[in-house]
């Protein structure tokens, strides 16, 4: 039975509107590991193995993807403490699918970024030893959700948002500490208004590689909309205090989210390449200035993202991005950061 949903604050996917935009691939040979992309099925919102196929061979060069959690395929029996060790199942069968070779040369789910509860502090371990095991060798990190502002016009997450300070509580990071024990990395999704919590996170375990979801979160909703000059200088300060910690890595992308206020799926036709790179650019620069690009990847974030625009529009939005940069530049925003951090190779 497909998961239903309350409210769900991401574009809706059209694929006849998105069908309106088609472009040539540029840098078809070019490399990409796409290091953030979900799987699910919700109501009206299916996004399974087949789906994320077809986006993987619209013409670019993907070579493998990690999976990001996002409450999927939740056990229905059992402790709650297991409960996200389905979504681990269930990705691990579509990794095993990919890693047959019958679909293609591309390894779909390579790592696998799960959702073990960290508030259950030094408790977590058991079961991420169960995830790590039930993985087969893909387990790579954790995500929880942390994202919280104070307005209820900021929204991005179909479930009930967490509490205020939760990467401040205390069996929270006693969670984190168990990461790092295991050379598991975390992954953050928070706002531009948390990246100083980040910040604190990251200090406070040096032995774990923070990984800083979409762009490190601008809002361009809520109280943040009649003031983007000011909301950006906000957020490029916090980047640059989170990235001033060695263990921090940002990932790029994210943007077709309703949250960043760029709303690209109310216009008649979709955005081609060059509207998406213009967009994003100030913010592609300032990451790339304060984390350098072995510290910098790009990402996909399908399906959330796929209400704004085609996986092939996307990818070749990022490589106008990244036009002017050297080979070896390139080969670290589009694929081997994310495979020296998530370990795929």
């Amino acid at each position: 039975m497909a998961e239903t949903l309350e409210r769900n604050p991401h574009s809706t996917v059209r694929p006849e509107w998105l069908a309106l935009r088609t472009e040539a691939i540029l840098e078809p040979e070019l490399k990409i590991v796409d290091p953030h992309h979900h799987l699910w099925d919700r109501q009206n919102n299916r996004y399974l193995f087949h789906d994320l196929l077809a986006d993987m061979n619209a013409g670019h060069n993907v070579v493998s993807t990690v999976f990001v959690q996002c409450r999927t395929m939740l056990r229905a029996d059992g402790p709650t403490a297991l409960a996200p060790l389905g979504e681990v199942e269930f990705v691990t069968g579509i990794a095993a699918m990919s890693a047959s070779g019958v679909y293609g040369a591309a390894r779909a789910c390579a790592g696998i970024v799960a959702g073990a509860d960290l508030q259950l502090g030094d408790q977590v371990a058991p079961v991420l030893e169960l995830m790590a095991h039930s993985a087969g060798g893909r387990l790579r990190g954790v995500r929880n959700p942390v994202v919280w502002h104070s307005s209820p016009d900021v929204q991005s997450s179909t479930a009930t948002p967490p509490p205020k300070g939760l990467m401040a509580d205390t069996a929270f990071r006693k969670g984190v500490v168990q990461l790092g024990l295991l050379g598991l990395s975390l992954d953050v999704w928070a706002y531009h208004t948390q990246l100083s919590e980040v910040y604190e996170l990251a200090k406070a375990n040096p032995k774990v590689t923070v990984i800083v979801d979409h762009f490190g979160g601008p809002v361009g909703v809520g109280p943040h909309a009649s003031d983007m000059g000011e909301m950006f200088k906000q957020w490029r300060a916090g980047i640059a205090l989170v990235a001033s910690l060695p263990n921090t890595v940002i990932k790029m992308g994210g943007a077709g989210m309703p949250v960043f206020g760029i709303r690209f799926d109310q216009a008649p036709t979709p955005p081609a390449s060059e509207q998406l790179a213009t967009a994003w650019r100030a913010y592609f620069e300032t990451c790339v200035e304060f984390f350098g690009v072995d510290r910098c990847m790009f990402e996909s974030n399908f399906p959330v993202d796929k209400g704004m625009f085609s996986y092939q529009v996307l990818w070749n939005g990022f490589k106008r991005l990244a036009k002017d940069y050297s080979a070896a530049e390139k080969a670290a925003l589009f694929s081997a950061t994310a495979e020296r951090v998530y370990r795929l190779v």
